[in-house]
């Protein structure tokens, strides 16, 4: 049990101390969920079998994700008094021979190294400050994140940890805390953009002995995983922001409602959670206050509309989650029917430094309407794809082309979605748009939890919006009839087009079931559902009408509207593309030009990746 920051930092020293063996060399291995998919268990098992056989003297620390998903597994070795140095892309037979020569010995292997973790370079090896992809971000949220093992709450702690809960704690007043969350500007970053002070205010001057708060981490929308890189790679930031914001509203009692398919970023919570009631962090009379706080983890089974805050809290309830309607807002009637605070991850993560460093540092970086940094999840059709955290107000074009290093396979750029299946889709007129909640929303997008899916010149913008579309529609909890039926309707129009079967008034019945739907839905989900498919009319339109009018896929993409042809100059009859159709549709003589018999054809497009000379062309 700890009463100052004195005492936490002192038992933190000697913690660290007491598990670290000065003077020897240290393997630094990426093993979040990014790390592990990509082979990293089976690197850290190969070197945990060397180092035992041959009784190397070193030490394997585990660290989350720092980023750069794009060159994992990631393996870092710290040499005393040397530099950290990162290698990317190590198979297990790569560790090995790195554990030899660069941990054993003194090659560098700088053939091999992704960047020096450090200000300067060395040997030609980069500092990662120096890669695009560090270069243009502003990392204060996820700044523990690949730094320091997050099963190690004195890590957290040497790094500033739980310091702005001493000071709020010691410092301030709840009001004093709420005031200076207020003058930050932080807002929500779970996707509404809503003050978050605002919303502590609401909840703090709400009548009623027993209060909630509750930590969204109902992260569901494809291509977005910030949210547990945050947790997976730094879970007490989370803990420490949830003990700022109980504090601020005047409750007990916590929850984080997690989705269970992050087992990983549950493992995490769970240690930091028993970790932090060892240090008496959490429970009863907080170092030495008479402020006491629990947390209690939930784990929801995976429905999108659970991300909805009322749906959310049923579920909580042991009800179906189905949203309900507001007023009253959670703030008055939440959580069995108690004043509820409801924040994400993202949101909550960011207090801790808010409170630290003071509200003027936080709006240093962003826009005077969008304050602070936004962490965002780079995929798609991209070179550079991870998570990177960025300054708000930072556009479109910089993240892309710097941070992403551009399309994959030097393509051009089509399209840019934010906003998970409920944002909206950004053309190459928008490159220069500034990524902020005010800029997003005027261009028919939001800026959502964080997802940003990236497609390039192949990318068939109908077939995008019928993929969302499709996601929406089956999420969908049915209590609307806007919802229900609305974007099941859309999806039959979009499913129609695609087919070849469109009718020149089904673009503008499309724009008015969106409205419809936008309109009459009850909860975010439906309100924002039909947003791809309005954003890619608004920016597309003339594919739109290339499926309709032409009965033609620009981006050879719809197979009802494409057809396979071998170019007869460019066919040497080699066989190849006959022998492997799975369906006979493709005849010739050898060493004669082959011929496709469309009736036949699947447009699998097996010919055309087999073909070694280009001779499929598709129309």
């Amino acid at each position: 049990m700890h009463n100052s920051l004195a005492s936490l930092l002192s038992w933190a020293q000697e913690e660290y101390d007491r598990k670290h063996v000065k003077g020897v060399p240290q393997i630094i291995l990426g093993l979040g969920t990014c790390g592990l998919a990509a082979g990293g268990q089976a690197i850290l098992d190969a070197i945990q079998e060397k180092i035992a056989e041959d009784g190397i003297q070193t030490e394997i620390v585990q660290v989350g994700c720092i980023g750069p998903c794009y060159a994992e597994p990631l393996m870092d070795i710290v040499k005393p008094g040397g530099p950290r140095i990162s290698y990317r892309e190590v198979s297990a037979k790569k560790a090995l021979q790195l554990v030899e020569d660069s941990v054993i010995g003194d090659n560098l292997h700088s053939e091999w190294a992704f960047a020096v973790v450090g200000e300067s370079s060395l040997d030609g090896i980069p500092s990662y400050k120096e890669l695009p992809f560090f270069k243009f971000q502003e990392r204060r949220v996820s700044r523990n994140c690949g730094f320091i093992d997050p099963r190690a709450v004195e890590e957290y702690i040497l790094r500033d940890g739980y310091k702005a809960l001493v000071k709020a704690l010691q410092e301030m007043s709840p009001q004093e805390v709420v005031d200076e969350v207020k003058a930050s500007g932080l807002r929500g970053r779970g996707g509404a953009g809503f003050p978050t002070g605002l919303k502590w205010q609401f909840c703090r001057q709400a009548k009623g002995d027993t209060k909630y708060l509750i930590c969204n981490f109902d992260e569901g929308d494809p291509g977005a995983f910030m949210n547990r890189s945050l947790v997976e790679g730094d879970p007490h930031s989370l803990l420490e922001g949830m003990l700022i914001a109980a504090y601020a509203i005047g409750t007990q009692h916590g929850y984080i409602y997690v989705r269970a398919e992050y087992p990983l970023a549950i493992v995490r919570l769970r240690q930091a959670i028993q970790q932090a009631h060892d240090l008496g962090l959490l429970g009863d009379n907080i170092l030495g206050t008479d402020f006491s706080f629990d947390i209690t983890i939930k784990e929801g089974a995976g429905a999108f509309v659970c991300g909805e805050e009322t749906a959310l809290m049923a579920s909580i309830e042991g009800r179906r989650g189905m949203p309900r309607p507001r007023p009253p807002f959670p703030a008055q009637s939440g959580l069995w029917g108690k004043p509820t605070n409801i924040n994400n991850v993202g949101t909550l993560a960011n207090v801790p430094r808010v409170i630290l460093n003071g509200a003027d540092w936080y709006k240093g970086v962003g826009t005077e309407t969008s304050t602070g940094t936004k962490i965002f999840c780079l995929t798609g059709k991209i070179a550079h794809t991870g998570m990177i955290e960025v300054p708000m107000g930072i556009t479109l074009r910089r993240i892309i082309y710097d941070i992403g290093g551009g399309i994959l396979a030097d393509r051009a750029f089509k399209a840019a979605q934010t906003g998970g299946p409920s944002g909206g889709c950004l053309s190459s007129e928008h490159l220069d748009l500034p990524i902020d909640y005010e800029s997003l929303t005027k261009v028919g997008s939001i800026m959502g939890s964080g997802g940003l899916v990236v497609m390039d010149e192949d990318t068939c913008m109908v077939d995008v919006s019928r993929f969302f579309l499709s996601f929406t529609q089956n999420e969908s909890c049915g209590k609307c009839v806007a919802c229900r039926l609305g974007t099941k309707r859309m999806l039959e129009i979009l499913e129609r087009i695609a087919a070849g079967e469109g009718q020149p008034e089904d673009i503008d019945l499309l724009m008015e079931l969106g409205e419809t739907v936008k309109l009459g839905s009850l909860c975010g989900l439906g309100q924002t559902a039909p947003n791809p498919a309005l954003s890619t009319i608004r920016y597309f339109r003339d594919e739109y009408e290339a499926h309709i009018a032409e009965q033609h896929c620009p981006a050879g993409v719809c197979k009802a509207l494409i057809t396979y042809e071998i170019l007869p100059d460019a066919c040497t009859g080699c066989g190849v593309c006959l022998r492997n159709c799975p369906v006979g549709a493709i005849t010739g003589e050898k060493k004669q030009p082959h011929v496709i018999a469309s009736a036949l054809c699947t447009r699998c497009d097996t010919c055309r990746q087999v073909c070694k000379f280009d001779a499929i062309e598709v129309n």
